[in-house]
C-alpha cells in the first residue's frame, strides 16, 4: 500500500477512512467502483467510463490519482493526466496552441460510490491534488462535463474552472468544456449575464462573444448558467 495522505472525515465518529495515491495494483477497485457508478446513474451519457488500458495509462504516468479509502475499500477516486498531446483535444477546442500542451493537466475522471455521496469528496479529491500540482510546470487544468450534471459542474466551478465552450465531444456527447488557468489573475467583470443551463445555442453565443462560465445558481426548479466577460 501506498502512503497514506491524509484522514477525510466523513462524520464525527468516523475514523476508518483516508486517501491516498494510487497505483496500478488498485485498478481492480478502481474498475469494480467505476461499473457501480455507472450502473446506479439514470443518464449513462454522464460518465465516459475508461478501460483498462487507459487507466493504465494514468497510473503509469505522474502520480495524479488518490482514492478514498473506507475501511480498507475503495469508495472514491479521481484521475488527473497530463496528456503529452492534447489527445482529447479540448486545449485545441479552447484555442490553446502546441506549445501550450506540455503545460495541461486533464480533470480526466472522477468517481464516488452512491452510498458515499454528500460528502464533497469529489472536490476534496480534487483540490488535494491541485494543492501538490507543480505550477512551474502546469499552467491549464482542463476537463469536461455534460450539461445538467450539477454535482460535476458545482465541483469544476468550486475548484477554480471556468466555462470556455460548449460542444459535442465524444462521438457526439453535448460537453462544457472547462478550463483553470493558473497564471491568470481575476480581472475585472464588465458585464454579467445569466442564462438557462438547457439554452445551449444561447450560450454559445455568449461564448462566442468573449462571456465565460463563471458560475451557476438554481432559481425555482432549473438551473442557470453565469456568464461574465
Amino acid at each position: 500500500m501506498t502512503e497514506m495522505i491524509k484522514y477525510i472525515s466523513l462524520n464525527e465518529e468516523d475514523k476508518n477512512t483516508y486517501l491516498r495515491y494510487l497505483t496500478t495494483t488498485d485498478l481492480p477497485q478502481i474498475l469494480e467502483l467505476q461499473t457501480a457508478v455507472y450502473e446506479a446513474l439514470e443518464d449513462k451519457d454522464r460518465l465516459e467510463p475508461l478501460d483498462r488500458d487507459e487507466f493504465l495509462t494514468i497510473l503509469e504516468g505522474d502520480p495524479l490519482t488518490v482514492g478514498v479509502f473506507h475501511q480498507e475499500k475503495l469508495i472514491a477516486f479521481r484521475a488527473f493526466l497530463n496528456p503529452a498531446a492534447d489527445e482529447e483535444g479540448l486545449g485545441r477546442d479552447i484555442g490553446l496552441t502546441e506549445e501550450d500542451y506540455a503545460q495541461i493537466i486533464y480533470s480526466e475522471i472522477s468517481n464516488v460510490h452512491p452510498d458515499f455521496r454528500g460528502n464533497h469528496l469529489q472536490t476534496r479529491m480534487g483540490k488535494c491534488i491541485m494543492e501538490q500540482l507543480d505550477t512551474a510546470a502546469y499552467r491549464y487544468i482542463l476537463a469536461t462535463v455534460a450539461p445538467g450534471n450539477i454535482p460535476s459542474m458545482k465541483d469544476k466551478f468550486a475548484l477554480g474552472m471556468r466555462i470556455y465552450k460548449v460542444k459535442e465531444k465524444y462521438g457526439g456527447k453535448l460537453r462544457y468544456i472547462y478550463c483553470n488557468d493558473l497564471r491568470k489573475s481575476n480581472v475585472r467583470v464588465k458585464d454579467q449575464r445569466e442564462i438557462d443551463m438547457k439554452d445551449i445555442d444561447g450560450q454559445t453565443k455568449l461564448i462566442g462573444a468573449g462571456y465565460i462560465g463563471t458560475g451557476m445558481k438554481k432559481a425555482g426548479n432549473e438551473w442557470t448558467v453565469i456568464y461574465q466577460k
